[in-house]
């Protein structure tokens, strides 16, 4: 099975896959600029956006590493 240490990092991604809505990733400047509009859909369209493009890559890895892992079993 699967050691301890790679339960822990599933564990850990799927926590932060889950938490988008909670997960406020933008940057200085954009966070001026959109806080000044009236309303609030396209601060939150772009909060998303970066969420969205920050774990993609991240969740490539971890399935090309549990790929390696999988094929180094054998």
């Amino acid at each position: 099975m699967l050691s301890k240490s790679i339960k822990i990092i599933l564990l850990i991604t799927i926590i932060v896959t889950i938490s988008f809505d909670f997960l406020h990733a933008q940057c200085s400047m954009c966070r001026a600029v959109l806080e000044s509009e009236e309303g609030q859909q396209t601060a939150e369209g772009i909060n998303n956006g970066i969420v969205y493009l920050m774990a993609i890559p991240y969740i490539l890895v971890a399935l090309v590493g549990w790929r390696i892992y999988k094929i180094y079993k054998r």
